[in-house]
């Protein structure tokens, strides 16, 4: 019997359709919630990203401020303008794109945002209160992950997941929701000893590292569900995530798919922290 595939299209529909209420009670209060997106140079995945998130913006209501600087800005210019949006009452939420070009530090930028407009989560203070269990904004893609098995009905209490991939991004504040939620978590990542036998205890294996098709049907236990965060452009063109999602397929109660799985969650996340940062300005 194949896995159940979770859509994390349809999941991100829903969300948005609650947001969407939410920022028209929002409106009627005089408050239209506002996504600063700032672009630094010429990545042209960035600016793809960039792009789908002002379209989300538009769909849901949100109203969307987008600053594109060339290359050559410097880090004192780039921090001069996220200290202006701090101030903008119409601005409820700041992003910067990463990756920043190598001259720009990006723990100086990301330390001049307003914590209550750091809709990516990633300032000290939103990563310390992840930790604690009392953060009112969360990092988006495990954010993301959470609602997937949440709203899919998947209990984590007691469960045994695995983590693979200790990023600041996703790895490390995954394994804290997943704990928040009393599952027993293990942190997998490159100098793991046996990984293959690490995953194989996981009632819930979240991975993401970026490698495609690292975990086979070999890592997995039977009716384990499979989150798979990656995504990866093969040389043929197509997308594929660190799961080979054909052989684990068979394998797994429930699996993600790449694309259509953990991505479409992560841009809505982004819109419900905006949506947060807003209800919190009043």
């Amino acid at each position: 019997m194949s896995a159940v595939i979770l859509n994390g299209r349809e999941i991100s529909s829903e969300i948005r359709a609650e947001l969407k209420a939410k920022i028209e009670s929002l409106k009627k209060e005089g408050i239209q919630p506002g996504l600063a997106v700032i672009l630094v140079g010429n990545n042209p995945a960035s600016h793809v990203y960039v792009r789908n998130k002002k379209k989300a913006c538009e769909e849901t209501g949100i109203r969307s401020f987008e600053y594109v600087l060339p290359e050559e800005t410097t880090e004192e210019e780039l921090i001069s303008l996220v200290e202006t949006l701090n101030e903008d009452k119409s601005v409820h939420g700041i992003l910067v794109q990463l990756p920043l070009p190598d001259h720009i530090n990006k723990d100086n930028v990301i330390m001049k945002i307003s914590p209550d407009k750091d809709v990516d989560a990633f300032h000290p203070f939103n990563a310390g209160n992840t930790m604690l269990g009392r953060a009112r904004l969360l990092p988006c893609t495990p954010a993301g992950i959470m609602e997937i098995l949440n709203r899919t009905g998947i209990s984590l209490e007691g469960k045994e997941c695995v983590v693979v991939g200790r990023s600041d991004i996703v790895g490390k504040p995954a394994a804290m929701l997943l704990l928040h939620s009393n599952a027993t978590v293990t942190v997998c990542h490159s100098k793991t000893r046996d990984l293959k036998e690490v995953c194989r205890r996981a009632d819930v294996l979240i991975v993401a590292v970026g490698k495609p098709n690292l975990i086979n049907a070999d890592y997995v236990k039977d009716g384990a569900v499979v989150i798979d965060v990656g995504v990866n452009r093969l040389e043929n063109g197509k997308l594929c995530g660190d799961v080979d999602f054909e052989s684990v397929l068979e394998k797994a109660s429930y699996i993600t798919p790449v694309p259509g799985g953990v991505g479409p969650m992560t841009i809505t996340m982004l819109l419900k922290n905006t949506v947060i940062s807003a209800e919190l300005s009043k």
